[in-house]
């Protein structure tokens, strides 16, 4: 979550009250206007509060047009009642809402049958807040295990993770928090995601693992986890290293079984240890819910799982918070039951069907050049073409955002810095008739673009912040 700093000082400001929010009070008079930074004195009318805040709010973007996030900005009005049944309970106490923790058990199940693994019994795995969660605990496991197996070395070795320069950011928290070593596999050209032997030659035996991203945040493309495999067998067979591999499908994990069921990326391959998702993404659940699962018991460290019995009963958790609300598992069940494996193809689908086409229409303007298409994640890239120096990606991030859209510009990591991009991501709910809309202000924009006398953005380090 972001960090935030007090206010500055200044003079205490406070909060506007129309007339007609105001509600008579013993004392007599309307209600007073509430400071902005400190507690006010007395309680507000509900309404009041409510009214209050709601104004507010009313300045944020609208969700259904952010194209920068991968969360799920629409669910039915059913999961949003069973949402608020729930959001009281807490997730942890097992114990006090038992039906609450077998649909959470339900719902791993689901997972590990949908992921292949062997015997899906065996699989262990839990909710999570997210994925950057579900990163975190499936990168403890990989981190003890390795001192486990090296208990004579350790702690005087310093372990390392290998995984390209694409990852997510919680990645590089999780090495920096748990002291770790990070080998970033680079960019090169038109390659913008882990290469298996890039990877492989960053490996040693202080190498906890290798992490494989399926469907890459910047650019929406998969990472070949099969090839990754492959690789690391081979180097097993030359050095007796076995290194396991952690598949971050935080959103290709909900993508993939339903849209690509032959691509190989899962348990199939028996050097994944583990695999996360986000419920949240492609999950089709509102945030904010992830999942982390183990192939079986002996790739979860046992010392991990802590058991407390001060809620009553003693259920084991693995978890970084003890504190969540049971609704999102609840959605998620819902969802899970509610769709089955059709209906969850036919959504995903449809959000691949807009995203190829909307993709293929704005190379159609000539002014655009397609990093990817849409066709792996229903996520694409674009830049501008080479002959545009009028205006580039900031340019029209910032004009697209006059009309409302949300479309992240940002540059690239090490080795493509020069190459700038724009990213939408398509979600359920953005359909071919948004996406006609939004090809509609595009394409109205780009003559006035093209009459520039250069790209005007002067803030691109605002706008390089990188949304997920």
């Amino acid at each position: 979550m972001a960090l935030h700093k007090g206010p500055e000082k200044r003079q205490e400001r406070t909060m506007s009250v129309n007339p007609f929010y105001g509600e008579a009070n013993p004392v007599g008079g309307m209600t007073e206007a509430p400071p902005t930074h400190r507690l006010p004195d007395a309680p507000l009318a509900p309404s009041t509060a409510y009214q209050l805040v709601h104004d507010e709010l009313m300045l944020d973007g609208n969700s259904r047009l952010n194209l920068a996030t991968f969360v799920t900005t629409w669910m039915e009005p059913q999961a949003g009642v069973l949402m608020a049944e729930c959001r009281d309970k807490n997730m942890i106490d097992k114990d006090e809402y038992p039906r609450t923790a077998e649909l959470e058990r339900r719902c791993v199940a689901m997972l590990a049958d949908l992921w292949n693994a062997p015997d899906p019994s065996a699989a262990v795995g839990c909710s999570t807040t997210g994925s950057s969660e579900a990163c975190m605990l499936a990168g403890m496991a990989l981190k003890r295990r390795w001192a486990g197996r090296n208990a004579d070395r350790y702690p005087g070795a310093r372990p390392n993770l290998v995984m390209g320069v694409n990852v997510q950011v919680c990645w590089e928290k999780f090495c920096n928090f748990w002291e770790v070593e990070t080998r970033l596999v680079p960019m090169e050209g038109d390659r913008f995601h882990l290469d298996p032997q890039a990877a492989v030659e960053l490996c040693d035996e202080n190498t906890i693992g290798v992490v494989g991203i399926l469907g890459s945040t910047f650019d929406g493309s998969y990472e070949p986890v099969a090839d990754l495999c492959a690789a690391l067998d081979a180097l097993q067979e030359r050095t007796g290293l076995d290194i396991p591999v952690h598949v971050d499908g935080a959103s290709g994990g909900m993508v993939a079984p339903f849209l690509d069921p032959d691509l190989v990326w899962d348990f199939r391959l028996p050097r994944v240890a583990s695999i996360n998702t986000s419920g949240h993404k492609y999950g089709l659940v509102y945030p904010g819910v992830g999942w982390a699962l183990w192939r079986d018991e002996e790739a979860l460290p046992e010392e991990l799982v802590f058991r407390v019995n001060y809620l009553g009963g003693d259920m084991p958790t693995f978890a970084l918070n003890f504190s969540r609300p049971g609704a999102q598992v609840v959605a998620q069940y819902y969802t899970f039951l509610r769709l089955g494996r059709e209906g969850y193809r036919a959504v995903q689908q449809s959000t691949r069907d807009v995203a190829t086409s909307l993709a293929g229409r704005i190379e159609a303007l000539g002014d655009f050049r397609l990093l990817t298409r849409g066709d792996e994640l229903p996520v694409f890239a674009f830049t501008t073409a080479p002959d545009v120096t009028s205006y580039d990606v900031f340019d029209v991030s910032r004009r697209l955002r006059e009309s409302g859209w949300l479309v992240p510009a940002y540059t690239f990591p090490a080795n493509r810095q020069d190459l700038s991009v724009l990213r939408v991501v398509c979600r359920n709910g953005f359909s071919h008739d948004l996406a006609d809309l939004f090809l509609d202000d595009l394409a109205r924009l780009v003559p006035e673009l093209r009459r520039q006398p250069h790209p005007l953005t002067r803030d691109k380090g605002a706008a390089t912040g990188f949304h997920h």
